[in-house]
This record gives structure tokens, sequence and C-alpha cells, in this order.
């Protein structure tokens, strides 16, 4: 296969171009004001998987491999703190967001990374897969509702990958609450007993003495 470079422009010109190809897309870049400052494409979903595809497909660069899919919560609290106090309401109600980080085997082009956000943390949390587009995206995807609680609408295989079946929430939800202890360890212990004891005494925080 013929390698052809292809370097990614500013990720501006990316969404406009993204735009224009895809009327009604609304893709917008997010700034990164950490350590690493890679910026990113905030794809809405109505649009997204159409925007994915347009970019493995149809793009100059033939974003043809996904290298990692990773979840984020954002709680209300969380995104107060992002933003600071003056932000606007709608702009700090919580939601969960899946980020992806692409590149060009043909075009050796890359990263680009691009980021789908739920409607809220509750009743609102189902995303499109991009499964069907990137096949590496399988695994991670489950991941991601394992520990998350996302929905990835049309996954093929969408089921726990770390917790068991029965297992209930999502450990990596910010507001999850670790039981005292689990059903394939019924046997009290040390720590199980200690944080028990805070539940039946509050006021007892050291637990049994």
């Amino acid at each position: 296969m013929e390698n052809t470079s292809a370097a990614i422009p500013d990720l501006q010109s990316v969404a406009d171009t993204i735009n224009g190809a895809i009327p009604g897309a609304g893709v917008t870049v997010v700034s990164n004001e950490g350590p690493s400052g890679q910026d990113s494409l905030l794809f809405q979903n109505k649009y997204a998987e159409a925007c994915a595809r347009w970019l493995k497909q149809d793009s100059p660069w033939k974003m043809d491999y996904l290298s990692n899919a990773t979840g984020i919560d954002w709680t209300e609290e969380a995104l107060k703190k992002k933003l600071g106090k003056d932000a606007e309401p709608e702009a700090t109600a919580g939601f969960l967001e899946t980020v992806y980080h692409l590149y060009s085997m043909q075009t050796s082009a890359g990263p680009l990374v691009f980021r789908i956000r739920t409607g809220n943390r509750s009743d609102d949390v189902a995303l499109p897969s991009m499964t069907p587009i990137w096949r590496s995206a399988e695994l991670q995807e489950r991941e991601i509702f394992d520990l998350y609680g996302i929905h990835f609408e049309g996954h093929p295989d969408l089921r726990r990958i770390m917790m068991w079946d029965s297992f209930e929430g999502h450990p990596m939800r910010k507001d999850y609450v670790e039981p005292d202890d689990y059903e394939y360890e019924p046997t009290p212990h040390a720590d199980v007993l200690k944080k028990s004891a805070t539940h039946q005494n509050p006021s007892k925080k050291g637990g049994n003495q």
C-alpha cells in the first residue's frame, strides 16, 4: 500500500472541513489546558457516526486506526470547578464522555482526538458505537460501558468485560460507593468490619478497636 504523508492542519480547519462536508454536523474544538495541550473535536451525537466515517473514508488523512477509547465522568461539581463559578448553568450540567484517539496507517497522520458526550449522567447515557467503523473500539467500549455505564448503540456485543454480570453500578463513576462486602467474599474481615462499623455508628470513624 502506498504511504503518502498527510499532516493534519489545525483542528479548527479540520472542524470547518467536516462541517462543510456534513451539513449540520456542528463540530467544534475543545481546547486542552492540561500539560499535554492536546485539543480535540467535539462531535454531536446525531452526526458522530457520519463524522467518524468521513474521517476514516473520505478525509485527506484517512484515519483508519483507532488506538484507544477512554471514558470520563463529568459531575456537576467537577464542571463547575473546571469552568468557574460564573459559567452558565447549562454548561455545568453533568454528563459522561468518551474520547477517541485516531491515527492513519496510510498517511502517517495523527493523533487526532474526538469526543462525544451523553445528555446527562442518569437517563440519557446512550452514545453511538464506533465499533462498526473501527473494530479496535469493540473491547474498549465494553470496558467503558462496564465501568462508566455508557450504552453504546450499535455495538455488536455490549456486555461487562471486567466486572461480573451481577455486579451493581459502575465503579469508575465519581459518585460510586463501594459496598462493605461482595457476594463472593461473605466472611467479614478487618476492612469490612471497619466499614460496616461506620454505618452502624457514624461517630466511630476508626471502626472496631
